[in-house]
């Protein structure tokens, strides 16, 4: 535990909310190190991030409860958390490895910060990396028919690693809508930004076909629409006429890495709020 904390908070729009809230803070003595607010005025709601270093000896749970007659009074959303505290993060892979290998680096460098609680994975292609990083693999397959099954494992294995996030780190098979929400807006996924567009397989070959000249990729939040959840990132690179469909592919890895790491980055620091169908990232 530490002294330093984030609050995040979604409410209706009103004035004077900026000023209760620090109002609060400063009554415990609190030092604010970062601020970070957004007014979406079509909705009618206040978002905002703070982080703050509270005086030693205060405590989250003594903070939570100064702030909780305010957080009621204007029909607040919030949360605090110990900026300390690390999300127990599972990443879900099948055989194309280029975002967890990236994930696994950046952890193990200090880099990402997540507790890394395991790798799942329907087939056994890298339990030799998850071995030499010192972590958990675990391998649940999916055979024909027996996709509940394994989804029943996978449940299990969520309580049993006491997993705050999934990252689904190119895990190619579909998640029930059960499992869905289960993890509603603690799951993040990763795909080419090309969709709807070139949907199935080879979609690096359908744009090469169609002489696309930009190529990236979307994470976003899983939700029962497939690949339709809250966007979180994106990012895009130029290519032109010269790149086949290989040089393609090779170049939406470095992307959909880069972009990956950033959004799970981002959930993990608390700098993503949900907003219906879309997010308000303080970056």
């Amino acid at each position: 535990m530490s002294n330093e904390f984030v609050l995040t908070v979604r409410c209706p729009e009103a004035v004077g909310l900026v000023h209760a809230i620090t109002g609060v803070l400063a009554g415990c003595g609190c030092d604010i190190m970062e601020s970070r607010q957004f007014d979406d005025h079509d909705a009618g709601q206040l978002f905002l991030r703070m982080q703050v270093r509270a005086p030693d000896g205060l405590t989250g749970d003594q903070l939570r409860a100064a702030f909780a007659p305010v957080a009621r009074r204007h029909q607040m959303r919030w949360q605090l958390h110990d900026k300390a505290a690390r999300v127990r993060t599972l990443i879900m892979v099948s055989r194309l490895g280029h975002c967890l290998n990236d994930l696994l680096f950046r952890w193990k460098t200090g880099l990402l910060p997540v507790d890394m609680a395991g790798v799942v994975s329907n087939h056994d292609d890298f339990r030799e990396l998850a071995a030499g990083y010192g972590i958990g693999f675990y391998h649940i397959p999916v055979a024909p028919g027996g996709k509940a099954a394994a989804e029943s494992r996978l449940v299990t294995l969520l309580g049993e690693l006491q997993v705050d996030l999934v990252v689904l780190a190119r895990y190619m098979q579909i998640l029930s809508n059960e499992v869905c929400k289960r993890v509603e807006g603690r799951a993040i996924n990763i795909h080419h930004s090309f969709l709807p567009s070139f949907k199935g397989g080879r979609p690096y070959h359908q744009a090469h076909a169609r002489g696309v000249k930009l190529v990236g990729a979307t994470a976003h939040y899983v939700t029962a629409d497939l690949d339709e959840g809250p966007i979180i990132d994106q990012d895009v690179i130029r290519v032109d006429h010269s790149h086949g469909p290989a040089g393609l592919a090779a170049l939406g890895r470095d992307v959909e890495a880069q972009v990956l790491a950033r959004a799970v980055t981002w959930h993990a620091e608390h700098r993503v709020m949900l907003n219906g169908n879309r997010t308000v990232v303080f970056r």
